[in-house]
């Protein structure tokens, strides 16, 4: 965007600050490079507009006081794109994040994403274990469609965030991404004008990557055989009143994965980042810099 962003970080950065790209396989891919230490990529929340800044501005001091922070957006989102597809979505973004990391001279991550990013994110794990460290996520499907998807017990789909997603892209207008927004974050509070402009404009700033969006397929998938395989000790994080991936998703991959611990955090919705951001980083870095040894005895 070349306006700057209201969205500004605890300690004064923009998304212009630390902003950069790298052409991956022939893709622009746009990312920002944050702070010093061990990295961690971020991969950020789904949805029209939606980007790495603003999934992850708020929570990004907290990380980058001893992490390097490496905010990816995701294949025609933000300014990554345009691409034309035809294969499973989660796969090209782990690809094109393994390509980002390699552009940039990283070898090991930890790995942190929600929504569509923390989808990417677990793909990302099983199919380049030798390169992931530890992975966070949560708020995602554990399939690409219903045909697929077995994490369902209780909730019924199309989910209401899907719905209002649906909505905003038949008809982007403002009444359209205020509701969207309601939906996919829990506090109305947080659905400032100053956000639903931003997520608006983000959204409707590259019509090359809305068309490439538009012309794109994304082939069914089940994760679950691979996450059960998974070698990386994970968190899984997630909101109770997640609308678009209610918990019960969470609790499934949970049972689904052998190493890993959930946390849920109530009176919070899709965009868990955005909206508890310190506790969010409380419990994520808590995991990344491992947890407290038992004591030993006097």
């Amino acid at each position: 965007m070349s306006s700057p962003s209201p969205f500004v970080t605890s300690d004064g950065l923009t998304d212009q600050s630390a902003s950069r790209s790298v052409v991956v396989d022939g893709t622009p891919m746009h990312y920002h490079d944050i702070g010093e230490g061990e990295p961690i990529l971020f991969l950020h929340s789904y949805g029209p507009g939606s980007n790495a800044w603003i999934t992850w501005h708020k929570v990004v001091p907290y990380f980058a006081a001893r992490y390097r922070c490496i905010l990816m957006d995701l294949v025609n989102y933000g300014e990554s794109g345009p691409r034309v597809f035809s294969e499973q979505i989660h796969g090209l973004h782990a690809r094109q994040a393994k390509g980002l990391l390699d552009a940039i001279g990283i070898d090991h991550v930890d790995v942190v994403g929600n929504s569509q990013g923390g989808q990417t994110a677990f793909a990302f794990a099983y199919t380049y274990p030798e390169r992931t460290r530890r992975l966070v996520w949560g708020a995602g499907h554990v399939g690409t469609n219903r045909g697929y998807r077995n994490e369902y017990l209780m909730a019924i789909e199309p989910e209401e965030g899907l719905r209002a997603t649906l909505e905003v892209i038949e008809d982007p207008s403002t009444r359209n991404f205020e509701r969207y927004l309601t939906v996919h974050i829990d506090d109305p509070a947080l659905v400032t004008p100053e956000l639903v402009e931003y997520v608006r404009s983000t959204y409707l700033a590259r019509p090359d990557i809305l068309e490439a969006s538009g012309r794109s397929f994304s082939t069914p998938h089940d994760h679950a055989p691979e996450m059960a395989e998974l070698e990386a000790e994970t968190l899984i994080i997630w909101g109770r009143n997640d609308r678009m991936c209610t918990f019960e998703i969470g609790i499934n991959a949970l049972n689904l994965t052998r190493n890993s611990r959930l946390v849920v955090l109530r009176d919070t919705g899709h965009w868990v980042p955005f909206e508890k951001p310190a506790e969010y980083a409380a419990h994520v870095l808590s995991f990344l810099d491992g947890y407290p040894q038992k004591p030993t005895a006097c």
